[in-house]
């Protein structure tokens, strides 16, 4: 049970290992009610009321800003992005190429929808972006987005399509390759392990998820290590990001 006390100014949690009251202003109170607010999001389908300019985009707010730093820092050649959907994501990391002068996007879903695909080609954007249909761990898929990579160019992958482990770690195996030193491979949404139990789950998300196909993927790849990217400026009390995607920043290092 957690109990928010705004005239005390504390928080309390009673559990399994008893009751634990921690003032608002720290790091402490600040995780607990971010999770429940993670959850509560989570239920409310929260991530579904927010657009990239004129598309939606599926995503936490505090994730879009967060990863449009970590790309500002990378300054990446080739975006690829798994997972189309409604083109919000593609048309964000479109955006951040064109205000870099730099960069380009390569979008693959196993179905891009008519509508979706129509929208896209219509944005003035859309010349930084490339679509490719089919399932992103197909051989021929996979083929397509090496062919538009040309050598010596530094490659970023975010992994946001089917999110069970088996795929993930596929795409994982699959694109990992792509991904040059010093930038990153991103295995959205980790977060379905958080909220098994809530509305659109399924039990066995526990353990069939982003996170135990990260873990399997660094246990075989030694050239890869888990690394959130870090703040490049913080004067706040909270290090500990409210995402959807935790543990999912994976850095080429070797």
């Amino acid at each position: 049970m957690i109990q928010i006390d705004l005239e005390t100014g504390t928080v309390t949690v009673t559990g399994k290992d008893g009751k634990h009251t921690h003032p608002l202003a720290s790091p402490e109170a600040f995780a607990v009610i971010s999770e429940a607010w993670l959850r509560c999001g989570w239920d409310t389908k929260y991530v579904y009321g927010f657009t990239w300019l004129g598309r939606p985009i599926i995503q936490l707010p505090e994730d879009i800003v967060r990863v449009q730093e970590l790309i500002y820092q990378v300054k990446p050649d080739v975006i690829v992005e798994t997972g189309v959907a409604h083109g919000g994501g593609q048309i964000l990391f479109a955006s951040l190429c064109k205000a870099m002068g730099k960069g380009r996007v390569i979008g693959v879903d196993i179905e891009i929808r008519p509508h979706n695909r129509a929208a896209l080609e219509a944005h003035e954007l859309y010349p930084l972006i490339t679509l490719i249909e089919g399932s992103s761990v197909d051989t021929a898929v996979v083929k397509k987005v090496k062919s538009g990579i040309r050598a010596g160019e530094k490659v970023l992958v975010l992994l946001d399509a089917n999110h069970t482990k088996d795929h993930v770690l596929k795409e994982l195996e699959a694109y990992g390759p792509l991904v040059t030193v010093g930038s990153y491979i991103i295995a959205a949404d980790g977060i379905m392990k958080q909220v098994v139990g809530a509305p659109r789950t399924k039990p066995e998300w526990a353990w069939d998820n982003p996170l135990s196909a990260v873990a399997e993927f660094l246990g075989r790849h030694p050239e890869f290590s888990a690394a959130a990217p870090q703040q490049p400026f913080n004067e706040g009390m909270i290090s500990r990001p409210v995402t959807y995607w935790p543990g999912g920043y994976l850095r080429r290092i070797a």
